[in-house]
């Protein structure tokens, strides 16, 4: 029986470690989703459960909101801290290496998401983001996106009445 041991080490041989760390970053590269990630299951599961219903991805909205309430014209983006740069978290950082790469990445980033948001602004949507260090702490963050998803209706005074006509009327 061959140990795997034995099997990686001619691979190991052949290989520099800058060659090796470029293929484990490139594999976990593609592992990181654009959609359907932790805190944007989490999210949805959380909406879920208080009853709410909703739309995903949408291709016809700018930036795809992850959550979209067409009804309510309102959307959800969930952001991860590293990708969309979150102020003062700790899971925003700039990595330390490829300095020249990264930095403008992030910032593109950021600068896409406000351009989105601007144009469904123009639309009529309303916009709510949540980050990925709130996900973590969601029921701190239930009362600011259940008001988010409020409708905004009409005071009771105010509110148009409908006028009903009586069929069962009888005329003398």
């Amino acid at each position: 029986m061959i140990c795997s041991k034995e099997i990686e080490a001619p691979f190991l041989a052949n290989e520099s470690m800058a060659e090796i760390k470029k293929i484990t970053r490139s594999e976990n590269m593609r592992r990181i989703r654009s959609i359907d990630t932790k805190p944007e299951l989490a999210l949805r599961s959380f909406l879920h459960s208080k009853g709410y219903r909703f739309r995903l991805h949408d291709p016809r909205l700018p930036g795809k909101p992850d959550v979209i309430f067409p009804t309510l014209k309102r959307v959800i983006f969930v952001h991860g801290c590293f990708w969309h740069q979150h102020k003062n978290c700790r899971l925003s950082h700039v990595p330390k290496s490829n300095l020249a790469y990264w930095r403008p990445k992030l910032r593109r980033n950021r600068t896409r998401y406000e351009r989105n948001v601007q144009a469904l602004r123009k639309l009529g949507w309303k916009t709510l983001v949540i980050w990925e260090c709130q996900i973590r702490k969601l029921e701190t963050h239930t009362r600011r996106i259940v008001d988010f998803l409020q409708r905004e209706l009409f005071p009771l005074a105010t509110r148009p009445q409908k006028q009903h006509r009586n069929r069962n009327k009888q005329t003398s």
